[in-house]
């Protein structure tokens, strides 16, 4: 396309600006506009603007995001983080390209309707394995599902209801019900919005005195989507798994109509839709779920939520609700009561250490770039949750983004600071709306700006969407991203405490770690430090995920255990398999084995056990996870997502994982598994950024408590039966005949032969499972 039209690319510049740190926003806004990068539109940038055409190619070619072929009519993003590839992600890609006849070493149907790419994350991992398509979410995928989901998908565009939007809130007065609806990314992806906007036409029917709500996220990812029920009378309803059709009785039971007439309208209309549908109502009582039950007392009960506090309560953008529940007051006598000095001793005191994963004392931060010369100074929010299996930072940014934010203006009033930027993940299009929102409430209210409260403090906030790049969750490299270049990480020192954006002192820090500024500064040092264990003071929040049955959201106190975690909270593993490892800290983290489970959640104490905190993922592996797999898995990712700037990195990485490739393969070599250790170390210790240099943990912790496993692949075997190189399916002699297998069989290798023993051809077999899975008497082995 070299004749297009190029006045969107002139739109965006006159919006966006013409100056080098404009690089990364033009090249999305031109993206967005043709969904792909024409050559002549980059052109066009280079000749309109400030900024290079060696530097338009040098960040084009960086970053993951940017696509310089056109693409098909719609875009499905296939999600290849931890849990989604633990259940399965790889075989749902296998199985779209199939279903739409891509041609191998094509990403594009022949009909160019449909491009299918991977992608790192979408951060739904409680409802892995994800894909979406145009931005809409579907979760829990098999193989078997695909042609069905992409026809629902082309249904529902077809209908034009994609993206339900209902309203915020409807029909009460002060002092009546209330009607709590989830409408966080997993909640939406399960159906949340169409049950938002059943219940806001069962409101609006029967009269009922309730505000129909939507709230952040509760946690309980595995019961979405969640509604509570807070009566008139002060009785609350918890209700699971809701669809659109449980709207009515919802309300109905909580609200019964007032008025005799309402009452027979609404029992007429319900009588008739019985009779015509054939179908009698389902109660509510179906999805209720008690407080006082099990699972809900032993998911919560562990867990103190301060980050995530009034979890489940409030609206996200909604200003006034959060200055009812202390909202602010943090930030008011921050500025009116105390200085910077004293602010800067109480986070010191209250021992919070930064939540993105290294650990470091936040107060000593702060101080640092108090005490820097220079300025002006800058303040910025790391919200490039870029680790696969981790959703923390979207689920605080879309829930709680007033506390965040709060958190930052406490924080860039203790250091100075009075411009900041929240760099979020564009893959997290919930978290930038609703914090762009926040901000412009904030402004409006004067709690932002150029005179915030009347006290004549001066704090501007901005937005900047990441474009899918890892390593930007290493602060300089972020920096680096910020000012519009190619995030690549730089030597330290000087920190970016004394050279940071611009080469002006720069505060870089965890969206956790502000969200728990102003709950430290309105209970006290004290409180916070007296959670959690000598060395690791507080609380932690963690995304739960995998072969887990209670997949959610947790925040505990540091010092409660692995195990306690998984089994206490999460409910263990599901399907009758044991727990084999945890895997904490992402691509940097390690693997605890079950034996260690028992290590509590510290900073120190994870180090010692080969694994980090990281910012906070929790992958529960069982017996059926391939453990070299995994490590082949986590390098892979890391070796794709080096910036390439340092050799022990680039090299290094790629060097362990052609080792691991073998391994999987069942084309290991004698010595393969002394080499890989041997170069595990040295990447370790000579690569330049915490990339490099955490990159190997995945491999060293498998290698340290699951050798054997290592050995087995040399000797051509996968004990978990997970590698496609190493294992045949065959059907044994419990087969009834059905033909099920042969009728959902992808690869045609297995014939019908309805009631006989049916056969899979090795040839044909691509070892997608299907078989296996939809077999109803187990008579499909994995040798």
């Amino acid at each position: 396309m070299t004749d297009i039209d190029l006045q969107p690319v002139d739109e965006a510049i006159a919006e966006i600006g013409r100056g080098p740190e404009a690089t990364i926003p033009l090249l999305q806004a031109v993206q967005k506009a043709y969904r792909y990068l024409p050559e002549a539109a980059l052109r066009h940038i280079a000749e309109r603007t400030d900024i290079s055409a060696a530097r338009i190619e040098g960040v084009a070619s960086f970053y993951a995001q940017f696509r310089r072929i056109p693409m098909g009519e719609h875009l499905i993003a296939v999600c290849h983080g931890t849990a989604c590839h633990v259940k399965g992600a790889g075989v749902v890609q296998e199985a779209i390209e199939r279903h739409l006849g891509i041609p191998d070493g094509r990403d594009t149907d022949p009909d160019r309707r449909f491009t299918v790419t991977k992608i790192a994350c979408l951060g739904c991992c409680t409802l892995a394995p994800v894909l979406q398509i145009d931005g809409v979410t579907f979760g829990h995928m098999t193989p078997q599902r695909v042609p069905e989901t992409i026809e629902a998908f082309l249904e529902l565009a077809r209908t034009g209801r994609l993206h339900p939007e209902g309203e915020v809130a409807a029909g009460a007065r002060e002092g009546e019900g209330e009607i709590r609806v989830g409408l966080g990314s997993c909640c939406v992806a399960r159906g949340s919005g169409y049950v938002q906007q059943a219940l806001l036409e069962a409101v609006r029917e029967v009269g009922a005195p309730a505000a129909v709500k939507r709230v952040g996220c509760v946690g309980m990812c595995h019961q979405t989507p969640l509604v509570e029920v807070i009566g008139p009378d002060g009785e609350r309803g918890l209700y699971a798994q809701v669809q659109a059709g449980d709207g009515r009785d919802i309300v109905l039971k909580h609200f019964p109509p007032a008025s005799a007439g309402r009452r027979l309208r609404y029992g007429v209309r319900r009588g008739l839709d019985a009779l015509l549908t054939g179908l009698v109502p389902r109660p509510a009582d179906r999805a209720r779920i008690a407080e006082a039950d099990a699972p809900v007392a032993a998911f919560l009960g562990r867990q103190r939520h301060l980050a995530t506090e009034h979890c489940g309560t409030l609206d996200p953008t909604d200003l006034s609700a959060y200055r009812a529940r202390d909202g602010f007051q943090a930030l008011e006598d921050c500025l009116r009561n105390r200085s910077p000095e004293e602010v800067i001793r109480r986070v010191r005191a209250a021992g919070l250490r930064g939540r993105g994963g290294a650990g470091y004392p936040t107060g000593e931060k702060w101080q640092h770039v108090l005490g820097a010369a220079g300025s002006p100074k800058y303040i910025v929010m790391n919200g490039d949750e870029g680790d696969p299996g981790a959703f923390m930072d979207r689920m605080m940014l879309e829930s709680y983004p007033y506390r965040i934010l709060e958190g930052m203006a406490v924080a860039a009033a203790a250091v100075g600071a009075e411009e900041g930027v929240l760099y979020i993940r564009a893959e997290y299009p919930l978290a930038v709306e609703r914090a762009g929102e926040a901000i412009r409430r904030m402004e409006e209210a004067g709690y932002l700006g150029d005179d915030i409260l009347g006290t004549g403090r001066r704090l501007r906030l901005r937005l900047m969407q990441g474009a899918g790049a890892f390593v930007c969750g290493e602060e300089t490299a972020l920096l680096e991203s910020i000012m519009g270049r190619r995030g690549m990480p730089r030597f330290r020192p000087p920190y970016p405490a004394q050279v940071g954006l611009w080469g002006k002192p720069t505060l870089v820090g965890n969206v956790e770690t502000y969200a728990l500024v102003p709950w430290i500064l309105r209970h006290g040092a004290d409180a916070f430090s007296r959670l959690g264990t000598e060395r690791s003071k507080g609380t932690k929040v963690f995304a739960m995920a995998g072969k887990v049955v209670r997949v959610g959201l947790i925040e505990v106190p540091m010092g409660v255990t692995v195990r306690q975690c998984v089994e206490e909270i999460g409910g263990g593993v599901p399907g009758g398999l044991a727990l084999k490892a945890v895997q904490i800290g992402g691509p940097s983290g390690g693997c605890v084995p079950e034996r260690l489970a028992d290590v509590p959640v510290d900073y120190e104490a994870l180090l010692e056990v080969g694994a980090m905190m990281g910012s906070g993922g929790m992958v529960v592996l069982d017996d059926s996870d391939c453990m070299v797999d995994i490590a082949r898995y986590f390098l892979s990712f890391t070796q794709d997502q080096s910036c390439g700037r340092c050799t022990p990195c680039r090299v290094g990485t790629r060097r362990m994982l052609d080792i691991l490739d073998r391994l999987c393969e069942g084309e290991g070599r004698d010595g393969d598994i002394e080499e890989l250790e041997s170069l595990a170390h040295y990447v370790k210790r000579a690569s330049l950024c915490g990339l490099g240099k955490t990159a190997p943990n995945p491999v060293l912790s498998t290698l340290s408590y699951f050798r054997e496993e290592y050995e087995a692949h040399l000797a051509g075997r996968c004990p978990a039966g997970r590698c496609k190189a190493l294992i045949t399916y065959s059907v044994n002699e419990d087969c009834i005949g059905c033909t099920r297998c042969a009728q959902h069989c992808p690869a045609e290798a297995i014939e019908m032969r309805p009631y006989e023993q049916h056969e899979i051809d090795p040839e044909k077999c691509v070892r997608c499972d299907t078989c296996r899975q939809i077999c109803p008497v187990d008579a499909v082995e994995v040798h």
